[in-house]
């Protein structure tokens, strides 16, 4: 199929996902790499509580606060 031809269906509302192999589509710059860090229980203890609080998991907590460290850096 032609670009042109997969543009138009998009366009008119057409599922278009069946023509994508999906088992080989990457997120530059998104991947994930997984990484080991002992905490202090006193952190670990502070991190669920304010996990539970939000009703997330104690790992969104850690990611949400180094992201927003991170981004402030850059900035």
């Amino acid at each position: 199929m032609k670009a042109e031809e997969l543009d138009k269906k998009f366009d008119e509302g057409v599922p278009v996902l069946e023509y994508f192999d999906l088992s080989t589509a990457r997120r530059p710059g998104l991947e994930t790499k997984r990484v080991n860090v002992d905490f202090p229980m006193w952190m670990v203890e502070a991190l669920d509580k304010e996990a539970k609080r939000l009703g997330v998991h104690r790992q969104a907590v850690i990611k949400t606060w180094i992201a927003r460290i991170l981004d402030e850096k850059a900035a």
